[in-house]
């Protein structure tokens, strides 16, 4: 099964360039790192120790039996083994510290970009890959830093130092017991191999996992409405058996391999009796070089198992990385603009499309055709203007939109569904820009304003209420510490949110479920309302806001908004025209196109489309 979810293709196992991206994080905390390697080192200089004062005391201290000596050494041993303790236990704090340090850097920064980008990559993207970047894929880097990037220098060390002391001993004895190497080399090749088709297989089959329980989930109330959980649970089972199956293959991989490097240590063990036992005899080899070559070369195989292990984490690092960075180098297709220093603005609450056209995914979002804008070359009606229409042409969703609102005028735009409405104030926002054509707001084009003074200006409410699973007063002010209390429940009380409020147990304090579940759509809807006024806008835009609440709280709404509405700009969408019979002006939207424009009564009179969608919805109403 094909989802959206599923982008886990692994790339190169090692990729140097993202490596050493990786390791920029790193640079704040170099003096850290440096100190984790030296205690690395230390400890790995240490561990050979070991068997080196056992090969004295069999060679010298015993056979003379000098007991001093013996004591010394065991003194030696014991003051070894616990600085080895020490200095491992500090290094394990110090690279699970750096772990976390980097991984809180990694997860800040995306997050920061996650808020910068545009609702176009948010279209293409779902949420669920999104948390795959900011959560499991950052704890995957975290593994790396914390137990991979700097550890693998500890079991370089440790081969380094046992080859160093091997030789040092013996040469001809080393390289016998080097003599399996080789097949350990190959049998490592052959894990590596296996075990990468494995770990991808675990994560195309974990992503289909989530991305089932997700969309379960989600649509709960619908699999219980039409008696659907037998289905899939079954479903669920095969998928997690599946998930169950890529589990097993690669615990499978790991309990073949560890055996086999444990064959290859006791074949080099059973070498080094044969050969150094066979030169012992002969008086080439003492028992303590011996002894030592034993323990030497237990010691010697385990780094080598680590290495293998960490190969597996670091080609994870660097699929996780690749996805990482490929999101943190995404430009924002809205590019933001510096705080204006002089508005131009000729009267605050001013908005003008002056021929608008856009199309959703249709060329490069955020690129406008500047020789479309007024006074910048050829005339923009039609997109014959632009050359012949075509395959290239994209799917217009607005054409050619042209108006102006006054400011502390009432407009209200209606029309179809998929007429253009909501795009309108889409580009408005700046949430998406226009291909041609530009909007201008108190009398700078919207791309001059910075997001945030853009952003201040206008109020809006949609039909779609999203409430945070906070309390009600931060749902209204969003956390800004400008809107204090008093604020907060003038708010409240303007939109007729208070006598609800007040029947919560925490009344304003009151933490809500998510997504405010725990009230009702229109309790949530007034909140919504609240929350807007609360900022205090120029221009307040109401996009299908009340098409969701019973008449009672309609009628509140309307009430408290003819009262908000005056002085403001205000820019009302609506499906049921009895919601904007009262603007100021109306606007007509079909296909894109804006068709008509006249007050309730001037479009009445006239035989156009806003006539037949009043007959259509009072006939309606009437039946």
């Amino acid at each position: 099964m094909s989802t959206g979810y599923e982008e886990e293709v692994l790339g190169k196992a090692y990729d140097s360039r993202l490596m050493a991206r990786l390791l920029r994080y790193m640079r704040p905390y170099k003096l850290q790192v440096a100190g984790a390697l030296v205690l690395l080192m230390l400890a790995s200089l240490l561990g050979v120790v070991g068997p080196y004062l056992t090969k004295i005391a069999l060679d010298e201290a015993i056979p003379n039996g000098d007991g001093g000596q013996l004591a010394f050494l065991a003194i030696l041993f014991l003051v070894a083994t616990v600085l080895i303790f020490v200095f491992q236990y500090v290094q394990a704090l110090v690279t699970t510290w750096l772990g976390q340090k980097v991984m809180y850097d990694l997860r800040t920064q995306i997050f920061g970009k996650l808020q910068q980008l545009d609702l176009a990559f948010y279209d293409r993207n779902p949420v669920g890959r999104l948390m795959t970047r900011i959560t499991s894929d950052v704890e995957t880097l975290n593994e790396l830093f914390s137990s991979g990037v700097v550890t693998v220098f500890g079991d370089l060390f440790i081969l380094f130092f046992i080859v160093a002391a091997m030789l040092q001993m013996d040469v001809e004895l080393a390289l016998v017991t080097f003599s399996v190497l080789p097949l350990v080399a190959y049998a490592a090749f052959l894990f590596r191999s296996r075990i990468r088709g494995a770990y991808r297989d675990i994560r195309v089959r974990l992503a289909r996992l989530n991305a089932y329980l997700q969309e379960s989930f989600t649509g709960i109330r619908v699999l219980q409405l039409f008696n659907r959980e037998s289905t899939a649970l079954q479903r669920f089972k095969v998928l997690d058996d599946d998930y169950l199956g890529a589990h097993l293959r690669s615990i499978t991989y790991y309990a073949l391999f560890f055996p086999v490097i444990q064959l290859f240590t006791a074949v080099a063990l059973a070498l080094i009796i044969w050969y150094g036992g066979g030169a012992m005899i002969q008086g080439a080899v003492t028992i303590g070089v011996l002894a030592a070559f034993l323990d030497y070369a237990r010691r010697f195989f385990r780094p080598i198992q680590d290495l293998s292990e960490k190969y597996n984490l670091l080609q994870g690092a660097m699929a996780s990385s690749e996805r990482i960075f490929r999101l943190l180098d995404r430009e924002p297709a809205i590019r933001d603009a510096a705080p204006t220093v002089a508005p131009q603005a000729v009267t605050p609450g001013e908005i003008r499309f002056e021929n608008v056209w856009f199309a959703y995914g249709g060329r490069e979002a955020g690129r406008r055709d500047r020789s479309r804008e007024p006074g910048r070359g050829e005339d923009s009606h039609g997109p014959a203007a632009g050359g012949a229409a075509g395959a290239s042409e994209p799917d217009w969703v607005i054409r050619d939109v042209s108006f102006t609102i006054a400011p502390g005028e009432k407009l209200a735009i209606v029309g179809h569904t998929g007429a253009g409405k909501t795009t309108l104030i889409n580009l408005l926002m700046r949430f998406y820009e226009p291909q041609r054509g530009r909007i201008l707001v108190d009398g700078i084009p919207v791309g001059d304003h910075s997001l945030q003074e853009l952003r201040d200006r206008i109020g809006l409410v949609l039909q779609d209420i999203f409430l945070f699973s906070q309390s009600v007063e931060y749902n209204v002010r969003l956390g800004d510490g400008e809107i204090d209390d008093t604020a907060v429940a003038s708010a409240l009380d303007a939109v007729g949110a208070t006598p609800f409020v007040e029947r919560l147990p925490e009344q304003a304090e009151q933490p809500l479920c998510e997504r405010g579940a725990s009230l009702s759509v229109g309790e949530r809807q007034l909140l919504s309302f609240a929350r807007a006024l609360a900022f205090d806008p120029a221009i307040l835009v109401l996009d299908e806001a009340t098409s969701s609440v019973d008449s009672e709280i309609e009628a509140r709404i309307e009430a408290a908004t003819d009262r908000l509405m005056r002085g403001r700009t205000s820019l009302v969408i609506a499906h049921r025209l009895s919601t904007v019979q009262g603007a100021d002006r109306i606007l007509v939207m079909h296909r894109g196109q804006l068709v008509e424009e006249g007050s309730h009564s001037e479009l009445l009179a006239t035989e156009g489309l806003y006539r037949r969608l009043h007959e259509l919805q009072f006939a309606g109403a009437a039946a």
